[in-house]
C-alpha cells in the first residue's frame, strides 16, 4: 500500500510518498481501506516533534479517517467487511490502509460521503466536550470564539448556536468573519496580527469588550493563543469560564490577578485524554453530534480537497493559517 510518511522532524516539505507492506489485524482491530482524511493542526505539530503525541518513525500523519472496512480482527462484534466507519486515528491517516481499534470506530451513514465523515469527529468531538464539560455553556449565555473560521472554531460556533448561545466569532479577516456569519454566528469581529506591544494589547482588549458587551463573555473558546489570549481574557464575565484549546499563534502566559478580579475559571480541554478515560461520556457526546449532523444544525465545512500525493500542501497551508474549515485528503 502507499503511505505518505515522516522519517525525519520538518515541515510537510519532508514527506515522502512510499510503498508500505500492508497491515494485518489484530485481536479487537479493523482494517480500514481509507478513502478520506482530515487535515487538522495537530498534523502541522506531530511531523515536527512539537505535539504531545510522538510516534516512532516512519509514521504517517493524519489523525481522522473515514473509509470501508476489508477485514475484522478476532474478538470483534458488530462489524462487517464492506462496513462504512469514521475514526480519529491520532496519526496513520495519510496511508491506503490503516488500523482501528473497534471500540474507536463509528459507523457513517451512508448518505454522507467519505469527505464529510473524515472532517467530522475531531474539531467537533473537541468543541462539544469543550462547550459542555468544561465551559458549561448554558442557552442565553455570551459565547466568544477565537480562531471562530478554523475547523474546531467552526465547530464551537455552529455548537454555541444548537446550545441556543449568543456567539460573537474573532477573526483575522474580512472572508473568515463571513464565513463565521455563514456558520450561525450572531456577530463577528476582525482582529490585527500580533504580536502587540503594550497599547497594542489594550487595543485588542478594548476590541474584545466592545463585540460581547459590558456584562462579558460567560465562556471564550481559545484556540489561537499567543497574545490573543490575556486579549481576550480581559472581556470575561464575572465567573466566567475561559476555554484552553490550542496554541497556533504560541503558549501564553497569563496574568492571574485578572482571574482574581473576575472570579474566572481556566481550563484546559484535552479532548483526546477525555475520549480515552471516560469512552462512555465521549460516545454520548459522538451520539449527539451525530443527531444534530441529521438535524442540520451541524455540517462541517471543506474548503479544500486534495489527493494523497498533495497531501503535503494540505498541510502547508494549515501551517500558514490560510485555512476556513477543513481540508480534506482523498484517496482513491
Amino acid at each position: 500500500m502507499k503511505a505518505l510518511l515522516s522519517h525525519e522532524p520538518g515541515g510537510p516539505e519532508t514527506l515522502r510518498l512510499e510503498e508500505v507492506p500492508d497491515p494485518q489485524p489484530e485481536r479487537g482491530e479493523l482494517l480500514v481501506r481509507v478513502r478520506a482524511g482530515a487535515i487538522n493542526y495537530p498534523d502541522v505539530l506531530i511531523i515536527e516533534d512539537k505535539y504531545q503525541l510522538k510516534p516512532p518513525r516512519p509514521f504517517s500523519p493524519g489523525g481522522e479517517i473515514a473509509g470501508e472496512i476489508e477485514a475484522v480482527g478476532e474478538n470483534v462484534e458488530g462489524w462487517a467487511i464492506g462496513d462504512r466507519v469514521i475514526a480519529v486515528t491520532g496519526f496513520g491517516g495519510l496511508a491506503e490502509k490503516i488500523l482501528v481499534p473497534a471500540r474507536a470506530a463509528y459507523r457513517l451513514p451512508e448518505e454522507r460521503s467519505f469527505e464529510e465523515g473524515a472532517a467530522l469527529l475531531l474539531t467537533y468531538a473537541t468543541s462539544i466536550h469543550a462547550l459542555l464539560d468544561r465551559g458549561k455553556l448554558e442557552a442565553g449565555q455570551t459565547l466568544l470564539v477565537l480562531g471562530a473560521a478554523g475547523g474546531v472554531g467552526l465547530a464551537a460556533v455552529e455548537l454555541g448556536k444548537a446550545f441556543e448561545a449568543r456567539v460573537i466569532a474573532a477573526v483575522s479577516s474580512e472572508e473568515k468573519a463571513q464565513a463565521a456569519r455563514d456558520a450561525g454566528a450572531d456577530d463577528a469581529v476582525v482582529y490585527p496580527a500580533g504580536p502587540f506591544d503594550r497599547d497594542g494589547q489594550k487595543a485588542l482588549a478594548q476590541l474584545f469588550k466592545d463585540a460581547v458587551g459590558p456584562a462579558g463573555a460567560n465562556v471564550i473558546y481559545d484556540p489561537v493563543g499567543g497574545d490573543y489570549t490575556e486579549a481576550a481574557l480581559r472581556s470575561i464575565a464575572w465567573e466566567g469560564r475561559f476555554l484552553v484549546v490550542g496554541f497556533p499563534a504560541g503558549i501564553a502566559k497569563l496574568p492571574l490577578n485578572l482571574t482574581l478580579l473576575k472570579s474566572c475559571d481556566v481550563c484546559g480541554v484535552f479532548w483526546g485524554a477525555f475520549a480515552a478515560r471516560d469512552p462512555q461520556r465521549n460516545g454520548a457526546h459522538v451520539e449527539a453530534l451525530f443527531k444534530l449532523w441529521g438535524q442540520g444544525a451541524i455540517a462541517p465545512k471543506i474548503s479544500g480537497v486534495y489527493p494523497l500525493e498533495r497531501a503535503g500542501e494540505s498541510i502547508a497551508a494549515m501551517s500558514e493559517r490560510r485555512v476556513i474549515g477543513k481540508l480534506v485528503v482523498t484517496i482513491d
